[in-house]
């Protein structure tokens, strides 16, 4: 027996020292294959220091890096500093660069194979490959010139790295060489992220107004609410209640039709205080731009210096775009800017009435036309090239059809050539608020709130780009242009653009909200403008710091920009405690968990509150009872309906309010029933989800997601590596610290024009795209935790001399 017991030892020792052997060799060759990944990935680290040529070049150019990789250029000229900024950004940001251009033409399919054909064949509706080298061939000299010497920078800049970039060993093939058109295809991409391309607000207004009515219609979907912040202090009337008549509950017993919380529009904040409640005695200009976290990051910072003309050394400090040759947002040391996203109405659905018969001919105020095309060929990785072809009338091209049948055409001023140019270059140089605002009106990009402040105290807003002249209607909703009489009669004279310069009181403010009233607002348009919310919350808040009578510096307007108090939701706060009274807990016992936790409000959409998830999540799961039955409705005339960028709250807050009888989902017996339904909802996902309300913190929601286009694809444990941390962040929609987990601030902006030295600046992303780089996350941990960084870079770490 003993003998057996110990063969059997002796075999199960053998089993065990052959298993560890095997693990031995797995673990090897996993260290093995990590090993060889990590090589792959430094290998195509860019030299930070020593000297390389650069040929083109007018003279020496020198790249001073600080320990965040932060760049100083010194060049003998503007268009050396230019060619040395393309040779960075593609030693750094070649990969991103190349999906931003390939985003903007729909050629991400030639990388990816099928998975991106349906967005390819999106983006092709627009042509905008064809119309970058339109534009191109139209720029002045002096822009081509430009953008010339950036493109020789950009190949160099790839040529000279040790290996490609390491994401195209991953997609096993080569980079393509940048084109000066490359550059204008970054705009677009960027115009296609910041604008509505798909008509759905103006679709889905119709849809309400043709179910319910045009009372409805208003009130479901009001251009503007109690909560406009505009600069011209002008306001809206509220839409009453409607006089509609639902379904008795006995005819109607439907689920509530799903309303998810609406996802964050690309936006921004920028704001700016006069000279004489500074402590300098300059304006100030903040700005922080709200866009989708993505690895490699959005902005590239970067100091450029050149000598001009008359021997002046011209700094610009601030964010570049890689792509672009140009300084986005910052100071020239005489004049700083800032940029949000303007949201007006730039882009018109049409609804095309065709012959019956050959559905080939459409009607104009001309007479019958026929529809055209443009065939476009689309190169797949890894399949045949898919042929495509859109279809295309005087107006613009086809994107589908309404409820009747009727071809739609997208008219947009994104497809006119005149609308893209290089004028803004001319800011770097500006010398003061006047020459800044000659400036932006004749510059033609996205439509942006510019906020600019000059050395001498003058401050301005104004809106970039072009603005169509409607004629017959007012872009609120689809129109037919067949007859002559509603129609774009060319574009708004520049002069007709709103300014607002050298305000009384000293303030500036945009957030994306309805900046102008009146006839300025009737020519401009909705765009699908943001809630107020924010905006008043960025002027209250620079009120209170005049009213303290404090003269403010830098950090006291960035703290402006990390303001997360939820003072949009106090109201609700309050409301969710009195629909918790006693009555209901003693109905349902497990409610008054959910009272405690309410109670513990902070007023803060900090990372530790739960009263504040728990109050975020209950109006919107009132928002999807209230809504149900219009929305349903809607959907009957238009499947695609979405309400996503309605303003809602005005009509939600009237309703729960007032609570009219007659306007009640019909599901519901009560208001109170409604409401103590989306608390009882409420309390069902903290149960779902292990924890007691007063567990369910909104910092365990609100989580960092930025990820790298490949941690996806590539094993886990190099998607993690990859990524930024999965940090929880204080900060929602309705407050100048705009945060979900996949959007928000893509950097934060203080400066004095002039006073460079004390400006503030955070950026979530490094300035490196490479994970092996030390700049890969340089800075990030500054922006999570919103300590204050300088504007300016540190002392030079390392040195690169670009010679000709």
């Amino acid at each position: 027996m003993g003998k057996n017991l110990t063969l059997m030892g002796d075999a199960l020792w053998k089993r065990l020292q052959l298993l560890v052997s095997l693990l031995s060799v797995l673990l090897v060759l996993a260290l093995l294959a990590a090993g060889a990944v990590w090589w792959r990935i430094r290998a195509s680290l860019p030299p930070l220091d020593g000297t390389l040529p650069l040929p083109g070049l007018a003279a020496e150019v020198k790249i001073e890096r600080d320990a965040l990789g932060v760049p100083t250029i010194t060049g003998a000229n503007r268009l050396d500093v230019a060619r040395a900024s393309g040779y960075l950004h593609a030693q750094d940001r070649f990969f991103q660069m190349d999906l931003t251009r390939r985003s903007g033409a729909g050629e991400l399919a030639e990388l990816f194979g099928p998975a991106a054909l349906a967005f390819d064949q999106g983006r092709r509706l627009h042509g905008f490959r064809p119309l970058a080298g339109r534009v191109l061939a139209q720029l002045p000299t002096a822009h081509r010139a430009l953008l010339e010497a950036y493109t020789a920078g950009v190949n160099a800049g790839l040529a000279a790295l040790p290996r490609t970039p390491w994401e195209y060993t991953v997609l096993r093939t080569d980079p393509r060489p940048w084109q000066p058109e490359d550059c204008l295809l970054v705009v677009y991409a960027m115009w296609l992220d910041l604008q509505d391309t798909t008509g759905d607000d103006e679709r889905s207004r119709l849809a309400l107004r043709e179910t319910l009515g045009s009372e409805a219609a208003h009130f479901f979907a009001p251009p503007g609410t109690a909560w406009d912040s505009a600069l011209d202090g002008s306001t809206l009337d509220p839409a009453p209640l409607p006089r509609l008549q639902l379904r008795p509950p006995e005819e109607n017993s439907a689920a509530p039709v799903p309303l998810a919380p609406p996802a964050p529009k690309p936006g921004s904040n920028s704001f700016a205080l006069a000279g004489e409640h500074t402590s300098s005695g300059v304006p100030l200009v903040a700005n922080d731009m709200h866009l989708d976290h993505r690895l490699p990051h959005a902005w590239y910072r970067a100091v450029l210096k050149w000598p001009g003309p008359d021997g002046t050394v011209h700094r610009l400090v601030g964010v570049t775009l890689p792509g672009v040759p140009i300084l986005v947002a910052g100071s020239n040391g005489r004049v700083a800017w800032g940029f949000t996203n303007a949201y007006t109405d730039t882009a018109d659905v049409i609804v095309v009435e065709t012959d019956p018969i050959a559905q080939v001919f459409y009607r104009t105020a001309a007479g019958q036309k026929e529809i055209t095309g443009r065939n476009e060929t689309i190169t797949v990785k890894g399949a045949a090239p898919v042929d495509f072809k859109v279809r295309l009338t005087e107006w613009g091209p086809v994107f589908g059809r309404d409820a009747d049948g009727n071809l739609l055409v997208l008219r947009w001023t994104a497809h006119d050539a005149g609308s893209l140019n290089l004028e803004f270059a001319a800011m770097e140089t500006a010398a003061g608020t006047a020459e800044a605002l000659a400036i932006a009106r004749r510059t033609c990009l996205p439509n942006q709130n510019l906020i600019v402040a000059d050395t001498a105290g003058g401050m301005a807003w104004t809106i970039l780009g072009r603005h169509p002249r409607r004629i017959g209607y007012d872009g609120r909703y689809p129109v037919s242009w067949g007859y002559g009489d509603r129609r774009w009669d060319g574009w708004l004279a520049p002069e007709e653009t709103p300014v607002v310069r050298d305000p009384a009181d000293g303030l500036l403010w945009t957030a994306n909200q309805r900046l102008v009233g009146g006839e300025a607002y009737e020519k401009l348009g909705d765009g699908g403008y943001d809630n107020g919310a924010r905006g008043a919350q960025i002027r209250d808040g620079l009120r209170a710091l005049v009213a303290s009578g404090k003269k403010a510096g830098p950090a006291d307007l960035l703290a402006l920009q990390l303001d997360d108090r939820a003072l949009f939701l106090e109201r609700w706060q309050q409301l969710l405690l009195g629909v918790l009274d006693d009555a209901a807990i003693q109905e349902r016992g497990s409610r008054a968990d959910l009272r405690d936790a309410v109670r513990a409000w902070n007023g803060r959409a900090s990372t530790d509150s739960a009263a504040f998830r728990l109050v975020h999540a209950w109006r919107w799961r009132v928002a999807e009872h209230v809504f149900a039955p219009y929305h349903a409705q809607a959907r009957t005339e238009d499947p695609g309906f979405n309400p996503e960028h309605f303003q809602l709250e005005h009509a939600l807050w009237q309703l729960v309010s007032e609570r009219p009888p007659h306007l009640l989902n019909p599901a519901y017996s009560s208001w109170p029933a409604l409401l103590l339904q989306a608390a009882d909802e409420v309390l069902a996902e903290s149960d779902r989800a292990g924890l007691s309300p007063d567990k369910w913190t909104w910092g365990a929601h609100n989580r960092l997601k930025m990820r790298h286009p490949f941690s996806r694809l590539l094993p886990a444990w190099i998607g993690r590596f990859l990524d930024m941390p999965a940090d929880p962040l204080p900060g929602a929609t309705e407050m100048p610290r705009v945060q979900t987990p996949e959007h928000g601030a893509s950097e934060r902006l203080v400066v004095s024009p002039g006073r460079e030295e004390e400006g503030l600046f955070h950026m979530p992303g490094g300035q490196s795209g490479n994970p092996a780089s030390p700049f890969y996350r340089a800075g990030h941990e500054a922006w999570v935790k919103g300590d204050p960084t300088p504007l300016l870079p540190g002392p030079t770490k390392h040195t690169l001399v670009l010679q000709p």
